[in-house]
């Protein structure tokens, strides 16, 4: 029988995808030639960014990723990946499946009566299909001088190879463009460790799938990191620059100068060669296709960015490899393929290592919708969700900061799944645990698609483990899912955990893909094997060199439980979080606030007074705080070692509201003045704040003492409760506030002084040791298999015989103990990192306060739940 010769224009992405379906459905029966413009085989476009990584930040790529250019995930190693790194293929791989590929060379002529192509170096072949995957351009808008040497587009190794070498005698770099691809081409030159700033014609950066909150919100996060943010900006023309190689001059009249230019505004689909063939094509670009992927041809398919379906261009790799699924059924003849009807567009990315997430309808423009915002001003983040008018089914979502409730939510939406009541608490999950609590994968169906970059539903995933393979990387391999843009992987996991439980066996709780071990585990192999770096742990009981954004904070913390070196210390810094690397809180506007500790609430007027002259110097923001505290707010980074040093001058210590540490012990004023007060509170308050402070540990601890049972320090609604009776104290452990309070549980009653030290001593450590990562004690308590009896038994009866070594670590850290801020203004290279801009000490120029009630406040619009 004659095979069918198969050729597919443009080796991208997308028609690679499509060469391994057909290849795996028709192999034996057809003849697959492919062509490329590019002088190499396919390579992973989504990961483009990770060619430059290692000069700063990382970036993770996903299902919302352009296939033309786009997120990358990398590694974070020093030197960034290479082409043989991002290929998708191999010619030996092409080679084993029978596949004929033209590299460098561009088909410019459709003979569609002979059903033959013709190539730019002459070649003339016949095809009896032919699939068009000839994906995007980038667009360009018409601006006079948009041509030149280091004037480039952000879509191919060759542009980068390009922008690489303008860079190399450049100081700046300007990215025209604020969408997912412009951020993503600001990190590259940000990476290539040009000063870089972005200029979008909008309002605010990526408006298509960012709410106005959201993209504040990620505009304030970029700036963070030094990278200037310039909306609403029209291009009028490029000129030669006064000081730097290009002028750009606004409409506005206000113009920038930079050394290099990249255009990164957008695509359009590359449709000339099925123009100048007559086939049909949309209005405003783009191959027309019917639900199988064919053109007004019969015999010509196209799919990926070129294709245009139902008037729609779909300009994420993963539309593009369902339109390859489907053109291949069709190739092949397969009558089962029910077509392609559209694709979801939710994104999940990393932008200049900030989480930026966008489901269905972010910007709640469907009838009758209601939304709800919440933003938390402390760990700069931001969510959104747009629920039915009935509040049964999620419609869309913003997440900026923190997007690990993508996977569950794009669920919810997918398969129209009933939220939980008050559908608002889809916000706020209890804190401790990771991810919603709203659902849980087995309330999936197994129709629900979970890699939507090849197409694998919950079904496969689980027929995978059901037929033997037990471990993340095996059912990857197995069923392709996460294998692509990796943006699923935590939900695959999920699902193969609950179908290992369901089939009687122990499901692992491994902290992350680089470390087989429970955080539990980690922390006892850094302990009995004396460990003291990141580096020396990965490479002796991980995977990779460069860990991820889970496992290096939670390793940075163990460090310190263990440890207590300065967390700014070379080998620690990089796994601290931004709030633990400036050891303030940034806020909102980008400032940052300066929290002393006052143990119990306990103040002199002496300290009292210092604190307000540093608040009137620097003209910050006074708060009295619940945790009995003075905040201090509006700081700018520069500013922090100027006030911290007058602060230490004082008296003062940091007082931890940046780290998962203890915060407060807070405080009622007990015998000393109090007429019921039955035991000296504040003192006893002070002696753990003491104590205890700086230890840091999985989540944050906050205590209280009550001096007597009227409970005016509310203490059994804390981590560790201590209440006074007539002959001692209570020890309350496991409580918590909240949008989820905890009420705290009777650890032992009438105990004296010494012993209750020694029982907070045993039960932090014991926690310390055996609690997951960012579990609040409250958590533990309930996840711990026992309970309260069991803890009693292991903290009073002794039976896991660890009391003398808990108490024995517990002296180690109250003995190394060291204010961080005080270690900090004495060590003039830790001092450096506290500036706005590298080789400047100029402030941040777009921070702005107005006034309210006679204190500054950011000049920005309140974030509110609505």
């Amino acid at each position: 029988m004659k095979k069918s010769t198969i050729i597919v224009i443009g080796n991208g992405m997308v028609g690679h995808k499509f060469i391994e379906y057909l290849a795996a459905q028709a192999g034996p029966n057809v003849n697959i030639i492919t062509f490329s413009e590019e002088p190499m085989l396919a390579y992973d476009r989504v990961q483009l960014s990770s060619y430059f990584e290692g000069n700063s930040g990382n970036s993770e790529g996903n299902s919302g990723n352009s296939e033309g250019n786009s997120e990358g995930k990398s590694e974070g190693n020093s030197s960034g990946k290479s082409a043989d790194d991002l290929a998708l293929t191999t010619p030996a791989k092409y080679d084993d499946l029978g596949v004929k590929y033209h590299l460098n060379d561009k088909v410019v002529e459709i003979d569609r009566d002979r059903q033959r192509v013709v190539t730019e170096k002459g070649v003339e072949l016949a095809y009896d299909k032919l699939v068009l995957a000839t994906g995007s351009t980038p667009f360009v808008p018409p601006v006079t001088g948009n041509q030149g040497e280091f004037i480039h587009v952000y879509r191919t190794l060759q542009d980068l190879d390009d922008i690489k070498a303008s860079a190399a005698n450049g100081q700046s770099g300007v990215v025209i463009g604020g969408g997912l691809l412009g951020l993503e081409a600001a990190n590259a030159l940000k990476q290539l460790n040009l000063d870089t700033s972005v200029v979008e014609f909008a309002a605010q950066l990526m408006p298509v799938q960012l709410d106005k909150n959201g993209g504040k919100l990620l505009r304030q996060k970029i700036e963070d990191l030094g990278v200037t943010v310039l909306t609403e900006k029209n291009t009028r023309q490029i000129v030669a620059g006064r000081e730097r190689r290009y002028r750009l001059e606004f409409a506005d009249g206000s113009d920038i100068e930079t050394d290099v230019i990249v255009f990164s505004a957008g695509i359009r689909p590359q449709d000339e060669l099925a123009r100048s063939s007559a086939l049909e094509i949309g209005e405003r670009g783009g191959i027309v296709i019917d639900d199988h992927c064919q053109t007004s041809d019969k015999n010509i398919y196209a799919i990926g960015e070129c294709a245009l379906w139902q008037g729609r261009i779909f300009g994420l790799v993963a539309p593009g490899y369902q339109m390859a699924k489907v053109a291949a059924a069709a190739v092949a003849g397969d009558p089962s393929d029910n077509g392609f009807t559209g694709a979801d567009m939710s994104t999940k990315l990393k932008l200049l290592g900030v989480d930026v997430a966008s489901i269905g309808d972010p910007h709640g423009k469907t009838a009758g919708s209601q939304s709800y915002s919440f933003t938390d001003e402390h760990t700069g983040v931001y969510k959104k969700v747009v629920i039915s008018n009935d509040g049964q089914n999620l419609l869309g979502a913003v997440l900026v900061g923190d997007a690990q409730d993508y996977g569950n939510w794009l669920q919810l939406y997918l398969n129209k799944m009933a939220l939980p009541q008050p559908a608002e608490q889809l916000l706020f999950p209890f804190e401790g645990e990771v991810g919603s609590a709203a659902m849980g994968v087995d309330s999936l169906p197994d129709s629900a698609q979970i890699c939507s970059c090849n197409d694998v539903s919950k079904g496969d995933i689980i027929a995978c483990v059901d037929a033997g393979h037990h471990d993340l990387p095996s059912v990857k391999s197995a069923c392709n899912a996460g294998t692509g843009c990796g943006g699923c992987s935590q939900l695959v996991g999920q699902i193969m955990d609950c179908q290992l439980s369901k089939m009687g066996f122990e499901v692992n709780n491994h902290i992350c893909e680089h470390f087989e071990y429970s955080r539990a585990e980690l922390f006892d192999i850094v302990r009995i094997k004396q460990i003291k770096t990141f580096a020396k742990l990965i490479v002796e009981h991980g995977h990779g060199t460069t860990g991820c954004e889970i496992c290096k904070p939670a390793v940075g913390s163990i460090l310190a439980s263990l440890w207590n070196q300065s967390i700014l210390d070379k080998p620690h810094v990089i796994l601290q979080d931004t709030n633990d690397a400036f050891l303030a809180n940034m806020q909102k506007d980008g400032t940052y606030s300066v929290v002393p500790r006052i143990p119990g609430g306990e103040i002199t007027p002496e300290k009292l007074i210092v604190i307000g002259q540093v608040a009137q110097e620097f003209s910050l923001y006074t708060k009295i705080t619940g945790g009995q505290r003075i905040d201090l707010f509006g700081a700018q980074l520069h500013q922090l070692p100027l006030i911290w040093q007058q602060l230490v001058d004082a008296g003062f210590e940091t007082g931890h509201a940046y780290g998962k540490a203890l915060r407060t012990v807070k405080s009622c004023v007990g015998t000393n003045w109090c007429r019921y007060g039955v035991q000296d509170s504040t003192g006893m308050a002070i002696v753990l704040e003491q104590r205890y402070r700086g230890i840091r540990s999985p989540h944050k601890i906050k205590m209280a003492v009550s001096g007597c049972a009227r409970e005016c320090a509310e203490a059994q609604s804390k981590d560790f409760g201590v209440i006074a009776t007539e002959n001692g104290w209570n020890l309350y452990v496991g409580g918590n506030g909240g949008m989820r309070p905890r009420h705290a549980e009777l650890f032992a009653t009438d105990i004296d002084d010494q012993t209750l030290i020694s029982y907070i001593d045993r039960i932090m450590v014991f926690y310390i040791r055996t609690a997951d990562r960012l579990q609040r004690t409250s958590v533990w308590m309930e996840s711990m298999e026992g309970g309260l009896d069991y803890l009693k038994a292991v903290v009073i009866d002794n039976k896991l015989a660890l009391n003398d070594e808990l108490e024995a670590q517990m002296d180690l850290l109250v003995d190394s103990y060291q204010c961080e801020w005080k270690a900090t203004i004495e060590d003039e290279e830790k001092l450096q990192r506290f500036q706005h801009f590298v080789n400047s000490e100029k402030p941040d120029p777009k921070v702005i306060f107005t006034t309210e009630r006679g204190q500054i406040k950011p000049a920005v619009e309140e974030a509110v739940l609505a």
